[in-house]
């Protein structure tokens, strides 16, 4: 089993006892604060299985139907879980603005406090966890993954905050207005989350070191003269590189096909782990300018 989904199956089990934990306190104190982590958790525990489900199927081969494989399930799950996350920040804001309204004082103390530090302890052992996983394989669920129970830990936190300042002070105001920061927070965390996973579906270019390193592997190549149409992709663990280099006429097209091959070789390379695909088509002479296409993209 891949490690990316052990790392699922390890989330969702760790947020479904603290989802347990969490909504029992939430229900007896009361506290919005207490409950905007508990439906946190509650939807970490959902997105988990689905990411566990979209890794499952991404990893399968190409087949008739998908002929160049699922991988573009993993950014789909990225933009699903930004926006789970999205939506849940605006429902806690929504309590925490109804609360500010109809207050109401908090009840069992002690065990809410006692559950908030065994979560919060189990939430930090769990991001650092992911956080490893994701450095180790450049994983977007994963690394989305770990970002929503990052989101999870500073919630954590701060409701344990809240509970002290007012045990200490009696005031109550502080619970509503720790939610309505939180879902500030998850707001704030979710977008650039869903940008990128959206940016994948389109099939944007690489980032523009990414593309300088490819133009540099290809302009020091000396038996290639020139090239156009370099066009570029990501799709989750997946890099896709076209491009067309124009050779020496004379050139057989057994050396050419040498050449081409260690080309690919070098940007496979700079990639790492990462499962690039190049496609170098092998042109006898720049004909850009006679298809309409640009050297630059």
């Amino acid at each position: 089993m891949r490690l990316e989904k052990k790392a699922t199956l390890v989330s969702t089990s760790v947020a479904g006892v603290l989802v347990l934990l969490k909504m029992s306190v939430a229900i007896f104190s009361g506290s919005i604060a207490i409950l905007a982590s508990a439906i946190d958790s509650m939807l970490d525990l959902l997105v988990s299985l689905f990411n566990y489900f979209a890794l499952h199927n991404s990893e399968k081969n190409p087949d008739s139907q998908f002929q160049f494989g699922r991988s573009k399930i993993e950014p789909l799950a990225a933009v699903i879980e930004g926006a789970v996350i999205l939506f849940s920040a605006l429902f806690i804001l929504y309590n925490a603005l109804l609360k500010m309204v109809h207050p109401k004082e908090l009840a069992f103390m002690n065990e809410s406090i006692i559950v908030m530090i065994l979560s919060f302890v189990i939430t930090a052992f769990l991001v650092l966890f992911l956080r490893y996983v994701s450095k180790k394989t450049n994983n977007l669920v994963i690394r989305s993954d770990a970002l929503h129970y990052e989101t999870d830990l500073f919630s954590n936190g701060a409701v344990l905050f809240t509970l002290a300042a007012i045990s200490y002070t009696g005031e109550q105001l502080i619970d509503p207005i720790l939610g309505i920061a939180i879902s500030l927070y998850m707001i704030y965390s979710a977008i650039p989350l869903i940008k990128e996973g959206v940016l994948m579906l389109l099939d944007a270019a690489l980032p523009e070191k990414d593309i300088n390193a490819i133009k540099e592997i290809l302009d020091t190549e000396p038996n290639i003269q020139t090239y156009h149409n370099l066009q570029t992709r990501e799709s989750a663990s997946h890099v896709f590189v076209s491009v067309h280099a124009v050779f020496n006429v004379s050139i057989s097209l057994y050396d050419a096909h040498l050449v081409s091959d260690k080309v690919e070789d070098k940007i496979k390379n700079y990639f790492g782990d990462k499962k690039s695909h190049v496609l170098m088509h092998m042109d006898p002479y720049d004909d850009s300018e006679l298809n309409g296409e640009r050297e630059e993209w």
